[in-house]
């Protein structure tokens, strides 16, 4: 209380630990809709009803996210998202 009074700052320890450890997702926001799609066991066709997305689109979509996690399957994907709290 004396510090934020004297116009310092307040950090609670477990947030700026969480902040440190946090490693940013590097996937988007439609990117993440997939997976959490591909979570629940979705085909590709499935994904796409969902979304609103070509069948294409999702392939496209799939194929981006194994490359920025340098995975090779939709499941290693679910699993290391997962994991690091992105979904």
């Amino acid at each position: 209380i004396r510090r934020v009074a004297a116009g310092g700052r307040y950090v609670d320890p477990q947030i700026a630990a969480d902040a440190l450890s946090d490693e940013r997702c590097p996937l988007t926001d439609r990117e993440l809709d997939v997976l959490r799609a591909a979570r629940r066991g979705a085909t590709t066709g499935q994904i796409a009803r969902t979304l609103s997305l070509a069948p294409g689109t999702v392939r496209n979509h799939v194929s981006a996210v194994l490359r920025k996690l340098h995975v090779s399957t939709r499941q290693q994907a679910v699993l290391l998202a997962e994991e690091r709290g992105w979904i």
